[in-house]
């Protein structure tokens, strides 16, 4: 399996953990650039408005929290770029 069908893998295992780094490599394998706002804000962009991910970087840590990966998960399948 592919780095990118791991990182895949391991975003929807609810069981796992998943940090920042592993979602910026999977988004931009993915074709999504990533946009620095303000303070933690982050976007993540692929030219498709309906695919727009809009995140707070995490911190103190580095693991992205339940309700981030659900709104990555959503936004992937809405966008058609998982199933």
């Amino acid at each position: 399996m592919s780095k990118h069908g791991k990182l895949l893998t391991k975003l929807l295992n609810k069981h796992s953990t998943f940090t920042w780094q592993e979602l910026t490599t999977l988004l931009k394998s993915l074709g999504y650039r990533q946009i620095e706002g303000h303070g933690s804000r982050v976007k993540f962009d692929n030219g498709d408005p309906q695919a727009l991910i809009n995140l707070h970087k995490p911190h103190p840590g580095n693991e992205l929290k339940a309700y981030a990966r659900r709104q990555i998960i959503e936004n992937l399948k809405s966008g058609g770029l998982i199933q």
